[in-house]
Formats: structure tokens, C-alpha cells, sequence
């Protein structure tokens, strides 16, 4: 939105002076481009997304914790949906709320998230390494970096991926997401810390079947997506 409200204010400002032109760039650009952006993010998008999480939270608050593998299904798959965006944040905030609020200093729900949210950047970087006649040179030298990221528990290193083709990405993420979540209560697995993926896996109760619930939900997204994805040569 930011980019196309730029080019906007580009052909707005086109008539301007030519002795203005070197202040279009480095002031009126940036200005009413922020002013313009932040304004419509603010009165627009921060209502809507607000009440879109608060029925989000509410709808995990309402499935309880008695079904704790069901729960870690739909916590796991939603940290892949958007990869950072409201349904990502809305898992993690819900997780975070069991976390405190609770007492529950084991981080159950904790581990769910983050095995859901390591599986995508791992995934991509799996499918283009063993699929690599599936992705161009760019996309396998950029693969190679979400090795680092999902094991760090960025899940927005998958997102280019996920733009360039948004209906195999994020359902193979989805699926392997959702499945490492399901894993972790299965095994009852905690995590008592917020955030570091491979870092903090030694503090989880069960850290080698933290790691095997994420490395199952990674191989079996890898898959989806390297056997679903169009080789190069048939992409329109």
C-alpha cells in the first residue's frame, strides 16, 4: 500500500518547480508518504485487525486446553498462515497469555507455536534443496538462509516464498505446522521460554522430541510443497 500511495504522490508532485525536485525524494515523498500511510493504517487497519484478534484469542480461549492436541493443531497451523500477520500474532499472543497469566511456567502451548512457527522457513529450505530443479538459483541461495531462520524461530523468512506463490507455500506450511504443533502436546512437550527455537530447545522437557516434532512437520511441508510445485521450465 506504502509503494503504491509513493507512486501517487509521485505523479501528484509532477508539476511542481523544477528547483523543487531534489526535495521530492528526501522530504515530500517520505513526509506525506508516512503521514498518508500511517493515517489509513491507524483509523482503518488498526480497528479491523484489532477486532479480527480479539475474535481470534477468544476462539482459542474457547477451545480450552482439555484438547491440547487439538489446540496445538490450531496453533501450529496458524503461525503458518500468515507468518507474521494477525493470525501468526494471535497464536503467539494466546500462547503467551497461557504462559503468564496461568502460572503455567512449563510453556505447553509455548512449544506449540514455536514448533509451528520454525516449520515454514525450514520447510522452504528443505524443498529447494532437494527439489532444486523446482526453484531458481535465487530462490536456493535464499533457501539456504531459512535453514538459520527456522532454526531461529523467524517464521518471516518464508514469507517471499510465500508470495511468489501463496497457494502451495502456505498450504504445505499449513499442513507441517500444524502437525509439529500437534506432536508437541501429544508428547506433552514444554518449552518455558517465549522465543529461540534450537536455542531454548534444551530448556523443553523433552528437547529431542521437540526437535523430531519439527523436523516431521518440516519434511512433511518440504514434500507437499516440492512434489505440488511446478517445475521451472512449466511455470507460466
Amino acid at each position: 500500500m506504502a509503494g503504491y500511495i509513493v507512486i501517487g504522490l509521485r505523479k501528484l508532485f509532477a508539476g511542481l518547480p523544477k528547483s523543487l525536485e531534489g526535495l521530492k525524494p528526501i522530504l515530500l515523498y517520505p513526509v506525506f508518504g508516512l503521514l498518508i500511510t500511517g493515517s489509513i493504517m491507524y483509523f482503518i487497519f488498526d480497528p479491523v485487525f484489532s477486532t479480527i484478534n480479539t475474535w481470534l484469542v477468544s476462539g482459542l480461549n474457547n477451545l480450552g486446553t482439555a484438547n491440547a492436541v487439538l489446540l496445538g493443531l490450531v496453533l501450529g497451523g496458524m503461525m503458518a498462515i500468515d507468518m507474521g500477520g494477525p493470525f501468526n500474532k494471535a497464536a503467539y499472543t494466546f500462547a503467551i497469555g497461557v504462559f503468564t497469566s496461568s502460572g503455567n511456567t512449563n510453556g505447553l502451548m509455548m512449544a506449540a507455536v514455536m514448533a509451528g512457527g520454525m516449520v515454514p522457513p525450514l520447510a522452504i529450505a528443505l524443498a529447494s534443496t532437494f527439489f532444486k530443479r523446482k526453484f531458481t538459483e535465487e530462490e536456493r541461495k535464499s533457501g539456504l538462509t531459512n535453514y538459520v531462520l527456522g532454526l531461529s524461530f523467524i517464521t518471516e523468512g518464508a514469507i517471499p516464498f510465500a508470495a511468489a506463490d501463496p497457494l502451495r507455500v502456505l498450504t504445505s506450511c499449513i499442513l507441517g505446522s500444524a502437525v509439529a504443533g500437534g506432536l508437541t502436546q501429544l508428547w506433552n512437550i514444554n518449552i518455558p521460554a517465549p522465543h529461540g527455537g534450537i536455542f531454548v530447545a534444551a530448556l523443553a522437557n523433552h528437547a529431542l522430541l521437540f526437535l523430531l516434532a519439527v523436523a516431521i512437520g518440516s519434511v512433511i511441508s518440504a514434500l507437499v510443497l516440492g512434489i505440488w510445485k511446478k517445475p521451472l521450465e512449466n511455470r507460466v
